[in-house]
């Protein structure tokens, strides 16, 4: 072989001897997944940082190690780092010169450690970092004082996580030196006094407080907000300053789960669009305004601030300004409340509003007209109320042409006007379950829109898709019901002794989901359900598996609660490779003809739900958990008892022995002789 030609091998071997040189020199370094300048060097049960790494590193991930103190010379190779996270590695300790040279770094997570263990030394490596950004001190245990010496000085931070801390009161020397922040998170702590705390933070728009302890916020005036989640607290009043005339720029308030008892007082001049309060007490009181229902009872409420001596504010309880400036509400969401009426011009203030969320409330009736809903809603949620009536004429319904999605489900509605959802041209799902509403008859289907009646026309509501009627008492469905529909979802359970076979034929070139869940159903034809791919036949007493449920291209199945024994190998075996989803409990499955278990357990893409939940009987009626049945219990793997071959054995045996010694006794009798002579005849001694 030439000289030149062993050049490129023996470059070949010496790159790969350089390189094993330096993994054998910094062992570290192999736990490091270098893409390009970042560096994931997680969950590599690493003590310290790695180095050895390409020197222009700019991002470096090092969660999930143990490392607890973070030394001088740590990073001291990586100038160019400009992100560095630290998640759970139970640190402890930054050395007061790591970030000596780190002056490009802005991103640094250090959530999930023990800061508060050396805070005041970690105070003094943080001051060093004048390009910081983001910094996230989440879980840390650090309580007010310690927070307050880590966050000196670090007047170029726009993002700061201080979630799942030991924090408990703010002031305004809290934050006073961050005044370049733009959002911050402070959910899950103790806190319960924020007094002035944001007040050095012209730029914040962004504000968590969730999961606390605030009782009240009663002098709300951060007109630069853009957000504030303050769900999840002890707040009972929430009002903004009165005296401000600025417009807030506020497009998102979440009040969710806290104790209000009042709408909101909001802004005078605002931008919101997104309102949450749900599962709070709010009501309304405009009826208390009434001296002659109510002589005796106080019109105005009073708000005390006696730190700082102010003018106290006084409101009227039903004063239509009292809810501010909601012109440009989009979601109302009242969920969870004791709402039994809306003020009057209340909705008519919201002419943007899209979506009013009223479930779980105390509505007794629902005026479509003069409550004059706007154009713009889209969805209405008034379910688990107490309506007993909804009023609409033609002209409403006209005006709520985008009306996509309503719920008008378990409230004690007994009369509706007979074509209120027929005249919704964009309705695409509605649900009227546990209510006592029928469907109109073909006969019936010329009543007016004003005219009420105890049932509704579907027919040729053609922009329907989902439907849902469970427990509407219905025993029959005309066959012409769903006729000149596009129906995807179909809910019909809780409807004992049903009759639908007729009725969801000329849906079947769009049926989807089906739920004929109790509704004593023991034999349908699902052949020409062709599209279906979700169906609930739960609580039927079933003995058995429908056949024509085999040509079905079925993903969900559900078919709890019946009185299946078990489900034939052959079926099983035809199903399992279509489901993914199938619900067995509440079966009084037989132990000895688990073929159809196995069969869906070996088949991986099946997800049965509450397998552990699963159980069949023996043949001593014995209960045992399907997935430690044996075939054991009842004798071999074919699943066939082992008490019939013992009741055929034994008399067999027995006949055996009985038969050999007839035959033993015949051919030599003397056996026979010999053997009484031995026991009988024994001789005396005399």
């Amino acid at each position: 072989m030439p000289v030149h030609g062993l050049t490129p091998i023996l470059l070949c071997f010496f790159s790969m001897w350089r390189i094993s040189m330096l993994v054998s020199s910094h062992p570290q370094h192999i736990r490091c997944q270098l893409i390009q300048r970042t560096a994931l060097c997680n969950n590599g049960k690493l003590s310290s940082v790695p180095s050895g790494l390409v020197d222009d590193l700019e991002e470096l991930q090092l969660n999930h190690n143990h490392i607890q103190t973070l030394q001088d010379d740590s990073i001291l190779h990586y100038p160019s780092l400009r992100t560095l996270s630290l998640v759970r590695n139970n640190l402890e300790r930054i050395e007061s010169n790591t970030f000596q040279d780190s002056k490009m770094l802005e991103n640094l997570n250090l959530a999930e450690n023990s800061l508060h263990v050396d805070y005041q030394e970690s105070s003094h490596a943080l001051k060093k970092l004048p390009l910081l950004k983001a910094l996230d001190l989440s879980e840390n245990k650090l309580d007010d004082d310690m927070a307050a010496v880590l966050l000196q000085n670090m007047t170029s931070l726009e993002y700061l996580n201080l979630s799942g801390n030991l924090l408990s009161r703010l002031d305004e020397s809290s934050f006073e030196n961050l005044h370049q922040l733009k959002e911050l998170d402070l959910q899950r702590n103790t806190l319960f006094e924020i007094d002035c705390a944001f007040d050095s933070n012209p730029k914040l728009q962004r504000l968590n407080l969730a999961f606390n302890f605030l009782p009240c916020l009663t002098d709300f005036h951060m007109t630069q907000l853009v957000v504030l989640n303050a769900s999840h607290n002890s707040i009972e009043w929430f009002v903004t300053r009165q005296d401000l005339n600025d417009t807030f720029c506020l497009e998102t308030l979440d009040l969710t789960d806290n104790k209000l008892f009042f709408f909101p007082f909001l802004p005078n001049r605002s931008h919101l669009r997104n309102l949450h309060l749900s599962h709070n007490s709010v009501s309304f009181y405009e009826h208390l305004g009434d001296n002659d229902t109510f002589p005796n009872a106080t019109t105005t409420v009073q708000f005390y601030n006696l730190k700082d001596k102010e003018t106290n504010v006084s409101a009227q309880l039903w004063d239509e300004s009292l809810h501010g400036d909601i012109s440009f509400l989009e979601t109302l969401d009242l969920r969870g409340n004791l709402v039994e009426y809306f003020p009057k011009g209340f909705i008519s203030q919201m002419p943007n509003l899209s979506r009013l969320q009223m479930c779980t409330n105390c509505l007794e009736a629902l005026n479509l007209t003069s409550e004059q809903f706007p154009s713009s809603l889209y969805e209405l949620d008034v379910s688990n109320n107490r309506l007993n009536m909804i009023v609409a004429d033609a002209d409403t319904l006209t005006v709520l042409s985008n009306l996509t999605y309503l719920n008008l489900s378990t409230n004690a509605l007994h009369w509706l006007p007979s074509t209120l959802l027929s005249s919704l041209p964009s309705l695409r799902s509605v649900d009227i379950s546990y209510n006592n509403i029928d469907i109109c008859l073909s006969e019936d289907s010329d009543a007016r829109i004003d005219t009420n009646s105890s049932c509704v026309v579907w027919k040729n509501v053609a922009s329907l898709r989902q439907l849902y009627l469970k427990g509407c008492e219905l025993k029959t469905i005309p066959p012409s019901a769903f006729s000149g529909m596009s129906l995807t979802h179909l809910e019909l359970s809780d409807n004992p002794g049903l009759i639908v076979q007729k009725s969801i034929q000329s849906v079947s070139g769009t049926l989807q989901h089906l739920g004929l869940g109790n509704t004593q159903i023991q034999s349908i034809d699902f052949s020409q359900l062709q599209r279906l791919k979700s169906l609930n036949i739960s609580q039927n007493a079933l003995t058995h598996l429908p056949v024509t449920l085999l040509s079905l291209d079925l993903k969900l199945l559900d078919l709890r609660d019946n009185r299946l024994p078990t489900i034939p190998w052959g079926q099983a075996k035809a199903l399992a490779p279509k489901l993914n989803t199938v619900f067995l409990t509440g079966n009084p499955f037989n132990c000895c003809q688990t073929e159809w278990y196995r069969e869906f357990e070996t088949t991986k893409t099946i997800d049965m739900v509450g397998r552990s939940d699963l159980v069949c009987e023996d043949l001593t009626k014995r209960t045992h958990r399907m997935e430690l049945s044996h075939s054991a219990l009842c004798g071999n793997e074919d699943g066939e008892s082992i008490f019939w071959y013992l009741l055929l054995f034994v008399p067999f045996c027995l006949f055996f022995v009985g038969a050999s010694i007839i035959v033993l006794l015949t051919f030599r009798p003397e056996l026979l002789k010999k053997s009484v002579k031995k026991k009988c005849l024994k001789p005396t001694s005399y």
